[in-house]
């Protein structure tokens, strides 16, 4: 059984999740606190009006939750382009108010709660409208990202007040204060999810100039279970070799593809090693800044929530500090011709490793068309080659864009000097970065968040 605790991509998140744990609340009541407090801690990654995928186990079988976004019936105003640089590489993104799809992580959220939460929705609220009251200290990671998104997110009036509020972008060490988010999450806490569909936030949301989002959009979304795809991945586990079965997501994440196709890593060098996974994980990938969390009880329970507002849009509700989400403008999501009221495709792939029929692994990541190759090469790390999950998220990672191969510090090198000579172009990164992925999990021997998003975990 995973050990009681939880992984996620700031202290903050982290803390909200084991305060609910720890009064008895579930593996679903902890990941709806942790979540909800993201969207206070880490909206330079999330936020409300976003979208997500989660998968739940209770003990006898996981379902998974479609909560990412619906494609709006409406016409919006045309999209602002624009480039931002990712450490060297340059990604295209397009926001503005016309960017922004209906939200689905407020019903996701409702949805998990009302199928698997013990405590009181009120309660589960209250650590992140406790957030939102006192503000909260921007770390590291965030605050660099902040700077590489600031010609974003100070589009707007409001945008400057809340992440310039010095006339530079915050820094770390400096606090984040988000006071509309006091009414948002009352209102949350007040009416339920359904503020953000057919209540007070609702109205807010539709009288946004220039969003495609009509009624009829809001009050038709609804949050759907799915049973998740199996990949049968075989490891050496504790001493004997043992099939593991993972269970994630289909779609654009690719990972059960990847899983599939990647071999036993244990016994491999270093240069081998890089070769089989890039082999593995060859083929497309697609949004823009996620974050991650995995949550797990003492009755054995375990949640794992990827969620994104993309890039963000730039735009702010009035009063509300509630960012609109940008996914209509991620064109790694526009895989197909846009329909009103399909769903839209993800890449997020919150996934549980089962073995002996018992959870050993729950793990999710964030990082865009990153998050893929993040999340195998450290669910690989631990199941087939026996690795700490802290030196598991932790090891130097690399990451193919076309015919770029980038490198963080650390990656072997002789591996690096055969892919320069088979012509792609090798890119090696100074230090360890967010561009790699943010990767959040609990296994069998312990949580790890990563520290290229200034990721924690913690158990009890």
């Amino acid at each position: 059984m995973l050990p009681s605790g939880v992984a996620a991509g700031h202290p903050a998140t982290v803390a909200a999740g084991i305060e609910i744990l720890e009064e008895g609340g579930s593996a679903a009541d902890a990941a709806v606190a942790a979540s909800l407090a993201s969207c206070v801690a880490e909206t330079v990654m999330t936020g409300l009006l976003g979208g997500g995928h989660a998968i739940h186990w209770d003990g006898r079988e996981a379902w998974s939750l479609d909560c990412f976004v619906d494609v709006p019936s409406g016409h919006g105003a045309a999209p602002v382009e624009l480039q931002v640089p990712f450490g060297e590489e340059l990604v295209h993104y397009a926001v503005g108010p016309g960017t922004c799809a209906v939200p689905g992580l407020p019903a996701g959220l409702g949805a998990l709660h009302e199928r698997f939460g013990r405590l009181p929705w009120a309660r589960v609220v209250a650590p992140a409208l406790r957030l939102a009251r006192s503000g909260v200290v921007m770390p590291p990671a965030h605050a660099a990202c902040l700077t590489m998104l600031a010609p974003v997110f100070t589009m707007q009036d409001d945008g400057r007040r809340i992440y310039a509020p010095s006339g530079r972008p915050l820094e770390a060490g400096e606090v984040l204060g988000q006071p509309g988010l006091v009414e948002a999450l009352s209102a949350i806490a007040s009416e339920g999810c359904v503020a953000m569909y057919t209540g007070s936030i609702a109205e807010l949301l539709l009288a946004v100039p220039g969003i495609p989002l009509r009624e009829r959009d809001l009050e038709g979304y609804r949050a759907e279970w799915h049973r998740p795809v199996a990949a049968m991945y075989t490891s050496i586990m504790m001493e004997a070799s043992t099939a593991v079965t993972v269970l994630t997501r289909g779609g654009l994440s690719g990972v059960a593809d990847a899983l599939a196709r990647l071999p036993r890593l244990r016994g491999l060098s270093g240069r081998e090693r890089v070769h089989a996974l890039l082999a593995a994980l060859d083929g497309p990938s697609a949004e823009g800044h996620t974050t991650n969390l995995v949550t797990a009880d003492a009755d054995g329970n375990a949640c794992v929530l990827t969620s994104s507002l993309g890039l963000g849009t730039g735009d702010f509700l009035p009063g509300l500090d509630l960012q609109l989400n940008s996914m209509l403008g991620e064109v790694d999501l526009l895989q197909a011709p846009l329909v009103p009221g399909d769903r839209m495709a993800s890449m997020m792939a919150p996934s549980l490793a089962l073995a002996g029929g018992e959870p050993v692994l729950a793990i999710g990541s964030a990082g865009g068309t990153r998050l893929r190759t993040a999340l195998v090469a450290v669910a690989s790390g631990i199941l087939d080659e026996a690795l700490d999950p802290v030196a598991a998220v932790e090891r130097p990672r690399f990451h193919r864009a076309g015919d770029v191969v980038n490198a963080e510090p650390g990656v072997d090198e002789d591996a690096l000097e055969e892919l320069a000579a088979a012509g792609l172009q090798v890119r090696r990164w100074p230090g360890r970065h967010h561009y790699f992925g943010g990767v959040s999990l609990i296994a069998a021997a312990g949580a790890a968040g990563d520290p290229r998003r200034s990721g924690h975990a913690a158990t009890l």
